[in-house]
């Protein structure tokens, strides 16, 4: 699993600083989460391919989430693409999207597939052989989304030198990789587990974009890999925090701690602040593995 962060910083772009966008590569998709201001910029620079991106994510339509979006949409045009691409996100962004399209008379050449989210509950917006994405409802200003991405679990993998003690025959290997157990050639059943080896543990990453402290997600994002929490404020600010319905980097930690997920990436900061390491320092008083994102940073968990 792999995050390469695009942007990871509030409001608007600056000259070292993007506004959020986020690139996430599990199980062989490659999924666009936010599009900001200056993402197809930030994909040209980091070399990522662009007609691997097939699925794009927007969790609500402030414009340091989706800015970028009509951009990357017309550049896929310019580049002739032909693959279809799905977007979900927020009731509007089909309206806001098109037209601009309209207006500036730039109809695809390929599909341009919405699904429009409405629903305050989580609900699965995606799923394939592979992979599943769930959305997490977040509090905000505007009805706002997080994404949870996991992998479905994979097959067993057979211990060979088990297999052949065990005496079992070849067209049997596909309903033991499937977990189940079999007869070998002398009619005897063979327990699963003592001929195969559990699958590698599945991944999963959840995005939670802006939001105030929100501790009913604790149960949809339990024991993920990685969590993402918008960390805009420092406690100092709290009572911006409150006032803007964000998050400080305490309280991302304490989301985290509650769900007990393998590690937290903060990001979504206000620039009002000198440097980023007083949000890891913050953070770490409440829960210990602690990551900082920064504008170009490829995490590899």
């Amino acid at each position: 699993m792999k995050l390469t962060i695009l942007g990871c910083y509030s409001a608007t772009p600056r000259a070292l600083n993007n506004t959020t966008s986020q690139v996430l590569e599990i199980n062989n998709h490659m999924f666009l989460i936010d599009c900001g201001e200056g993402t197809q910029v930030q994909l040209r620079k980091h070399r990522i391919k662009f007609n691997r991106i097939k699925h794009i994510f927007i969790s609500h339509l402030h414009g340091d989430h989706f800015f970028g979006l009509v951009g990357l949409i017309s550049t896929f045009r310019l580049l002739t693409r032909e693959t279809d691409l799905h977007i979900y996100g927020p009731k509007g962004i089909k309206e806001v999207i098109t037209l601009q399209m309209k207006l500036a008379d730039s109809w695809t050449n390929y599909n341009l597939i919405f699904h429009e989210l409405t629903s305050k509950k989580t609900k699965l917006v995606f799923e394939d052989d592979k992979v599943v994405v769930h959305t997490i409802p977040l509090n905000h200003r505007v009805y706002t989304n997080g994404f949870l991405f996991k992998e479905k679990e994979g097959e067993r993998k057979l211990d060979i030198v088990a297999v052949e003690n065990a005496n079992i025959d070849t067209a049997y290997f596909r309903k033991l990789k499937q977990g189940f157990d079999v007869e070998n050639r002398d009619g005897v059943l063979i327990d699963n587990k003592k001929v195969t080896k559990p699958a590698k543990k599945p991944k999963s990453y959840a995005f939670c974009s802006d939001t105030m402290f929100k501790e009913d997600i604790v149960p949809i994002i339990k024991n993920v890999d990685v969590l993402y929490h918008e960390s805009t404020f420092l406690e100092k600010h709290a009572n911006l925090a409150l006032k803007t319905k964000h998050s400080t980097a305490k309280e991302a930690a304490k989301i985290a701690k509650h769900a007990n997920v393998g590690t937290l990436v903060l990001g979504h900061y206000s620039t009002r602040y000198d440097g980023l390491n007083a949000f890891k320092e913050e953070a770490q008083t409440v829960f210990d593995n602690v990551e900082l994102s920064e504008d170009g940073k490829v995490f590899n968990f």
